[in-house]
C-alpha cells in the first residue's frame, strides 16, 4: 500500500488536532464530543469538561451515553452496549441529523475512552466518525484554545439502525480462539493472570496485545507501517477471522481504530472480560500464549 493510500485510510478514521481545527472553522463543522472518562473517578468526566474544553465540544458520558445498565452478568459483562433507541436519543438531544454528519471524539486518557464512542456510533450505523489523534493533550500542545462555554445545539433527527459493525458473544470468542485469531488487549499482568485477582488470566487461546502498544510517546497512534508491522506478526491481517476483547469492551476498541486506520476489520466482545470471568463454567488460561 503506498504512503497515499496509507494516509488516506487513517484519515478515515483519525484526525489531527491542525486538521481538526480547520474543520471546525469550516462550512461542515464536524460535531465534536467529549468523552472524558476515568475508571477509577468516574464522576470527574463532566467536572474536568466544564472547567475547560475544545470550542464547540459537547459532553458525552460513556457509563451513561455509551452503555448501558443492566445487573451485571456472564451474558453482558460490565458495560453493555447502549439500547439502541437511548443511543438516538442521545445523539438527536447532541443535534445530530444524519448517519452521515460528521462527528469527532476525543479524551484525555490516550484515546481508549473516545475509542470506546467511535465503536459504538459506527455499530449504531453512523458513516463518518473519527477519534482526534493524541487525544487533548495533542490540541493543547498544537497552542489551541480550550473553552468553559457549553454549546446547546438544537435537537437533531438521526435515525440510527444499529449492527453496522461486527460483535462476538463468549461462545463465539472461545470458537475464534481455536480457528482464528483472538486478541486480549489488556496489559500483560491482567492476561497472564499475575495480578493475584480471583479469575484473573485470560481466554485459552488468546494472545495478548496490548493497547498502550498502538501509541507513539506523544500519545498519538504509531505510524500506518509501524502499525501494520506490529499486527502482521501477530497474523493480524486483511480477511483473516480477528476477535477483540479487553476488561469491559472499552480498551479492546483502541485496537479496533488502530486496526481499522491500517484496512483490517475485526469483531469486538462487547462483554469481554468481565462477561467470561462471570461465569465459574468458564475455562481461563494463565500465562503467554503465541498464538
Amino acid at each position: 500500500m503506498s504512503a497515499t493510500q496509507d494516509q488516506t485510510l487513517r484519515a478515515r478514521h483519525l484526525v489531527t488536532a491542525s486538521q481538526l481545527a480547520g474543520e471546525l472553522a469550516g462550512a461542515r463543522a464536524p460535531v465534536l464530543l467529549d468523552v472524558r472518562f476515568a475508571p477509577d473517578r468516574p464522576d470527574e468526566g463532566p467536572a474536568e469538561y466544564r472547567n475547560g474544553h475544545l470550542p464547540g465540544a459537547l459532553y458525552v458520558d460513556l457509563q451513561a451515553d455509551l452503555a448501558s445498565q443492566p445487573v451485571p452478568s456472564a451474558h453482558t459483562g460490565r458495560r453493555p452496549l447502549p439500547r439502541l433507541a437511548d443511543l438516538q436519543a442521545t445523539l438527536r438531544r447532541l443535534g445530530l441529523n444524519s448517519p452521515d454528519q460528521p462527528v469527532v471524539l476525543y479524551d484525555d486518557r490516550k484515546s481508549s475512552s473516545a475509542a470506546r464512542g467511535w465503536w459504538v456510533l459506527r455499530w449504531a450505523g453512523l458513516t463518518n466518525v473519527r477519534v482526534l489523534d493524541g487525544a487533548l493533550s495533542a490540541w493543547t500542545r498544537a497552542g489551541l484554545p480550550l473553552t468553559t462555554e457549553v454549546s446547546q445545539p438544537a435537537p437533531g433527527s438521526v435515525v440510527l439502525t444499529g449492527d453496522a459493525l461486527p460483535q462476538l458473544d463468549a461462545n463465539g470468542a472461545a470458537a475464534l480462539a481455536r480457528r482464528g485469531v483472538l486478541v486480549d488487549a489488556r496489559d500483560e499482568a491482567s492476561y497472564s493472570g499475575s495480578t493475584g485477582d480471583a479469575r484473573s488470566g485470560h481466554i485459552p487461546g488468546a494472545i495478548n496485545l496490548p493497547t498502550t502498544d498502538n501509541l507513539a510517546s506523544d500519545g498519538t497512534f504509531l505510524d500506518p507501517a509501524a502499525l501494520r508491522s506490529r499486527f502482521e506478526r501477530a497474523g493480524l491481517v486483511p480477511r483473516a477471522n480477528i476477535g477483540i476483547y479487553c476488561g469491559s469492551g472499552v480498551a479492546a476498541t483502541h485496537e479496533l481504530v488502530a486496526l481499522a486506520s491500517i484496512g483490517v476489520d475485526a469483531a469486538l466482545f462487547v462483554g469481554s472480560w468481565s462477561a467470561w470471568s462471570a461465569d465459574p463454567e468458564r475455562p481461563v488460561a494463565t500465562g503467554i500464549e503465541q498464538g
